[in-house]
């Protein structure tokens, strides 16, 4: 048995009906030109459910103890994987818009993944205009992060629209080649990043890291605990001055999901006009669409709202490590009225937050991590989440390909991530940085949140409010419309 460890064993103890805790996300692809669109599905249905060696963890499914989720718990081969369980070929109802799609994902992403089985499930969908179709992949977030997601679809994906794989992307000969291409680019395997503590010429060296690892993680504790004292800056954490909305609220196990695409360059424009990164202009355009959210609910509060922007610990070449993210809170600022002065508000939590984490390792992170949000899931458990949210949303980054790829000649138009709304928060926005655009992905509780879509018009009003008061005033290439449901 392959032990999982205790981060990713979060996510099981706290799955509900109410909370799956499955990340995907949706991938939409146009037809190469002259294939016979059934066809081509049928040989890319094929090749996903190809019989083979599967990759960690597409071939393994959980196995527990007497304590089930609440440990030990591990992964052990599955033997009678059934690969047209896992891989499910789905058509669209005429007339095949992304409405229609992201009806269907929102149902997909709804339903809870059968335990009993590896976590991952695989729908190809056909029937959209315009000669597209899409792909829906859902997998445990104990199995996997939205980094180690990005690295399936970059293992499944190529610069050229002649290159043809005849390996499934599920297979261990795919995951091999793929750690042989990053090896070829200059990333270093995963396993050389640390010397080995067995090492005799290392052991100083290993001896000095778990003494500076309790002084870090030490000093990290006595900052947080300053915040709640007032003298933490512009540190925010988790809980402290967290306002009540109705996005704190107990989740449904209904799902709403809705996606857009931005310019790439028309983002950066801003971010640099302010002097900030483009991590901070995607948060104040998140902020700036959901204090109009709330004005228009009536339902803005006096203190900001609080996000929990979680970053990657994942180490370069690293393609196994089921989950390796840290977490920083950001003040949003939504109780600023004017959009420079809220943009300078987040960009200085965000910089706090990761001075809070300059100079640790990624196992200091971690335990950092788990010794903050460790309360975060006794709450759950105790059924307090809404009551007592630690955060107002989650807002995350990830990074893709940042050229223009194809799946067996298929060309990839984008890719929009499906995470998770949890009690206290119910709303997840999640974006993708790929080829020249950045594709947002909002998932929702579908009661909490009945009216989700009218974030991406408020993202949009938001970015052109931002330019306004960045000066970039000539009239911007708008984003590209793939919003419904």
């Amino acid at each position: 048995m392959r032990r999982m460890p205790v981060t990713d064993a979060f996510f099981l103890l706290n799955e509900t009906r109410e909370t799956p805790m499955h990340v995907g996300g949706v991938n939409l692809y146009t037809l190469p030109r002259g294939v016979d669109e059934q066809e081509f599905l049928r040989e890319l249905g094929e090749l996903l459910r190809q019989d083979c060696e599967m990759r960690r963890p597409f071939g393994e499914r959980l196995r527990m103890g007497p304590l089930g989720a609440a440990g030990p718990v591990g992964w052990e081969q599955d033997a009678q994987l059934d690969l047209d369980y896992h891989v499910r070929h789905s058509a669209l109802p005429r007339p095949g818009r992304y409405r229609e799609l992201f009806s269907l994902v929102s149902r997909l992403h709804s339903t809870l993944l059968d335990r009993s089985r590896p976590l991952w499930e695989m729908h190809l969908i056909e029937g959209l205009q315009k000669r597209q179709f899409a792909t829906y992949i859902k997998a445990h977030h104990c199995a996997i992060d939205g980094v180690g997601a990005m690295h399936l679809t970059n293992s499944m994906l190529s610069a050229s629209a002649r290159e043809r794989s005849t390996d499934s992307p599920f297979s261990r000969a795919a995951a091999d080649a793929y750690r042989a291409r990053l090896a070829g680019n200059g990333h270093r395997s995963a396993h050389e990043e640390e010397p080995a503590p067995q090492d005799l010429l290392a052991v100083a060296d290993f001896l000095k890291q778990q003494f500076d690892t309790a002084g870090n993680v030490a000093g990290a504790l006595r900052r947080y605990k300053d915040v709640w004292f007032g003298r933490g800056g512009a540190l925010s954490v988790p809980w402290r001055h967290v306002p009540r909305t109705h996005f704190n609220t107990t989740v449904s196990g209904a799902r709403r999901f809705v996606a857009q695409s931005w310019p790439f360059e028309r983002v950066r424009a801003v971010a640099k006009a302010l002097d900030g990164t483009l991590n901070d202009a995607v948060l104040a355009m998140c902020a700036g669409a959901l204090r109009r959210h709330l004005l228009a609910e009536g339902d803005l509060p006096a203190e900001s709202l609080k996000a929990m922007a979680p970053i990657s610990l994942r180490a370069e070449g690293d393609v196994d490590s089921s989950n390796a993210i840290g977490f920083i809170t950001a003040d949003l600022a939504t109780h600023i009225e004017d959009p420079a002065e809220r943009f300078h508000a987040i960009q200085h939590s965000m910089r706090a937050g990761k001075q809070q984490l300059a100079g640790m390792s990624r196992r200091e992170v971690e335990l950092y991590t788990i010794l903050t949000q460790g309360p975060m899931a006794l709450a759950t458990v105790l059924g307090l989440g809404s009551r007592f949210p630690a955060f107002s949303t989650v807002i995350s980054n990830v990074p893709g390909p940042r050229q223009r790829m194809y799946w067996n000649g298929a060309r990839l138009e984008g890719i929009y991530p499906a995470s998770i709304p949890f009690h206290g928060f119910a709303v997840n926005i999640t974006l993708v940085s790929y080829a020249q655009s950045l594709d947002f992905g909002i998932v929702a509780c579908r009661r909490s949140v009945p009216h989700v879509q009218r974030l991406i018009d408020y993202i949009e009003e938001a970015l052109v409010e931002l330019e306004d008061v960045a000066g970039l005033n000539a009239p911007p290439k708008r984003a590209r419309r793939r919003s419904g449901d």
